[in-house]
């Protein structure tokens, strides 16, 4: 049986390494999540856990690309999910979540890494944990 080509066994590979990323990728935000940069004295973000919603309810908390309902819903949070909120505006908190949430600083400005999975959630189902 003869051997594929060298190109074809490459692309292979190649998308099957890449499929996995790709699979898990969130859509991009309308509104990115940006924090402040602090000096290493105060908290740069705080935790908070998802809280208060109701089993008989929708039982998720939407993940939205924007500060508002009239964003698309990217993902969903349940009782008991931990976010780091960077940003805020209104209401509205720009969270981190999830095991793989990391951030880094460029300038005055966090940014959440491009694996962290990242929205926007009311604040209305989130209790402050620490921060």
């Amino acid at each position: 049986m003869p051997r594929p080509p060298r190109t074809r066994l490459v692309l292979a590979l190649s998308v099957a390494l890449l499929a996995p990323l790709t699979a898990t990728a969130q859509p991009p935000l309308d509104v990115p999540v940006v924090g402040i940069c602090g000096d290493g004295q105060a908290a740069d973000m705080f935790s908070s856990t998802v809280t208060g919603l109701k089993a008989n309810g929708d039982g998720f908390l939407a993940v939205r690309s924007g500060p508002g309902s009239n964003y698309a819903k990217i993902d969903e949070l349940h009782n008991g999910d931990v976010v780091f909120t960077l940003q805020r505006k209104g209401p509205w908190h720009g969270v981190i979540y999830g095991a793989r949430s990391r951030t880094f600083c460029r300038g005055a400005r966090q940014y959440p890494t491009p694996e962290s999975p990242q929205g926007w959630v009311h604040g209305n189902w989130l209790k402050d944990l620490a921060g």
